[in-house]
């Protein structure tokens, strides 16, 4: 059964629009009230519904406007699956943009992601996941090293991955007329689907800091 989300009104472009450029503090305190209820509400209620369909989902944060005019323009949410993984959603006048991401390492991370890529399984398994994303059109980036890290062989199979210290997937989803209706939740969850092999990858072999 469907719960309150019923997709982001077309008057929220109109708020955002307003905010565009250096608003001023007059503009951000006039626009205050129906951004709360047209812009960040919207995405409360659709993260809401998302936790109903998976317990993964429960903890997520919609994020306030802070100071900087990027705050007002961008309506950021996150779902956290374990420390550091999580998936990202961002509401703006180019839409919504969605992606699964393992960054802001914390100690140790980094050498456990290594070690679980240079390994022959793991390491096969997430190449052909992130190869899949690509066909699906995800953009895979994150923060990437020049060169290969020391104790890896420099002709490694999958160097690429190696030089990765966080590992980020992401796909604009765009401004069409579904944003305004419920059929917005059907593609966020049809993303999370998406990413879902990904970021359970990452939490078995990532989330442990050692």
């Amino acid at each position: 059964m469907r719960g309150q989300f019923t997709g982001w009104p077309e008057q929220a472009m109109d708020v955002l629009w307003q905010l565009q450029g250096e608003p001023t503090h007059a503009i951000r305190e006039r626009c205050r009230a129906d951004r709360e209820r047209l812009v960040r509400q919207p995405m409360i209620d659709l993260l809401n519904e998302v936790a109903d369909t998976d317990p993964r989902y429960e903890d997520f944060s919609v994020w306030h406007y802070r100071t900087d005019s990027w705050w007002w323009q961008n309506q950021s949410a996150v779902i956290r699956l374990d420390r550091k993984i999580e998936i990202g959603l961002r509401f703006s006048l180019d839409g919504l943009r969605i992606q699964g991401a393992w960054w802001y390492p914390d100690p140790g991370q980094v050498d456990r992601f290594r070690k679980a890529v240079a390994s022959e399984g793991s390491g096969r398994e997430l190449s052909a996941i992130v190869e899949d994303l690509r066909r699906m059109g995800y953009d895979i980036s994150g923060d990437v090293m020049k060169r290969p890290p020391r104790g890896y062989p420099t002709n490694h199979s999958r160097t690429d991955l190696l030089r990765h210290r966080s590992l980020i997937a992401a796909r604009p989803l765009g401004c069409d007329e579904w944003l305004h209706t419920s059929e917005a939740l059907d593609r966020v969850l049809s993303v999370a689907a998406d990413l879902d092999t990904l970021l359970m990858w990452l939490v078995r072999h990532v989330k442990h800091a050692s």
